[in-house]
């Protein structure tokens, strides 16, 4: 079970399958943590390369490398950042890219970190050019350059740094420049999670959580959970409710489904914004194309979000295809919402509109 600290977005509190952290999530999470590479569930490759970086490190008496985690916000990056620390036996400074507005900011975090102390860096890819081109230096020369004074009188006074690893998060690692990326010993890119691998993590949270469940309950939240497992602890938190209100407690597959039906969650994970962007493209627009402003109008949000919140779940579900003339419903959406597809309707991605086909 792994999770991670907000990204660019603020989390919407309507969405259940938003998998941006709000204050509920943040509290709960930091008692469901793993505290070791063993306790952790899923990354199996990210696993297996980190704990041989950690036990090299530790065998050499020497910090970790810089380590530089990606992937989509839920998925144990900060997780894993309290890991390396523990692994390691140091502390662990947590800050993050939109905080650190000035170089001024970014010296008095390092010139106060300890030897071997890990510094994780949320949303590095957010801070301000004057502290990156600091941590290039501190980064790679354990020295910052302090400038005292103004104008022509300004000096630069170096400062030593005690040996740290610096832990990097970002869900867009392409806004990264390569100087930056360059400097870091252990890049990872954190994937979604299948079922089963959330099967585990749901058992476990139960467990801790004091909810009983069985392997079929479980199995039905991990299959609406996005392959993300702050969403799979969000919807258990919500179908341990419902069970609790509702039944003796325990969640069985029919409990998780009728819960999650209160929660306008499908068995896909599609939730109300979802449908309403595919019943839109599908009933008003005949399939699409259609542009996105006219989608957002037709579904009463705001362009951006239904670019950013609901498009890239629907892309990666293959339900929505994006095509130079316009958002394209796919053959899975039709079938997801049952609806028949117009005679003649061009295939998932509409090139037959395209080419006069």
């Amino acid at each position: 079970m792994n999770w991670d600290d907000p990204t660019d977005a603020a989390p919407d509190p309507e969405r259940l399958v938003d998998s941006v952290a709000d204050r509920e999530d943040q509290a709960v999470e930091a008692a469901l943590r793993p505290k070791d590479l063993g306790e952790f569930i899923g990354q199996e490759k990210v696993r297996e390369q980190l704990d041989l970086v950690l036990r090299a490190a530790r065998a050499r008496g020497a910090t970790a490398d810089h380590v530089l985690l990606s992937g989509a916000p839920g998925l144990g990056k900060t997780t894993l950042s309290m890991i390396i620390a523990a692994e390691m036996g140091a502390p662990i400074r947590i800050t993050s890219g939109p905080a650190i507005q000035h170089a001024g900011d970014l010296a008095a975090i390092l010139s106060s970190l300890q030897e071997g102390e890990v510094l994780f860096l949320d949303e590095i890819h957010r801070m301000s050019r004057p502290a990156e081109e600091m941590l290039y230096m501190a980064m790679e020369d354990f020295r910052v350059d302090v400038i005292v004074g103004k104008g022509p009188g300004a000096t630069a006074i170096p400062l030593e740094l005690p040996p740290f690893t610096l832990v990097g998060a970002t869900t867009r690692a392409g806004l990264l420049p390569p100087p930056l990326r360059d400097r870091f010993g252990f890049t990872a890119h954190m994937e979604f999670y299948e079922p089963p691998e959330l099967e585990r993590v749901i058992h476990r949270s139960a467990s801790l959580l004091d909810v009983e469940i069985d392997p079929a309950g479980a199995a039905e939240i991990a299959g609406r959970s996005r392959g993300t497992p702050r969403i799979a602890n969000r919807l258990l938190r919500r179908v341990r409710d419902y069970a609790q209100v509702k039944a003796d407690g325990s969640v069985t597959r029919e409990i998780a489904g009728a819960a999650l039906a209160v929660y306008e969650v499908d068995g896909r994970g599609l939730d109300r914004l979802d449908r309403g962007v595919l019943e839109a493209l599908l009933k008003l627009f005949g399939g699409g194309p259609v542009g996105l402003s006219t989608l957002a109008v037709a579904v009463g949000e705001e362009r951006e979000t239904v670019e950013e919140v609901a498009e890239p779940f629907l892309v990666r579900e293959g339900l929505l295809a994006r095509t130079p003339r316009g958002r394209v419903a796919t053959p899975a959406a039709w079938a997801h919402l049952g609806l028949t597809p117009p005679q003649g309707r061009a295939g998932a991605t509409g090139q037959g509109d395209l080419f006069g086909a």
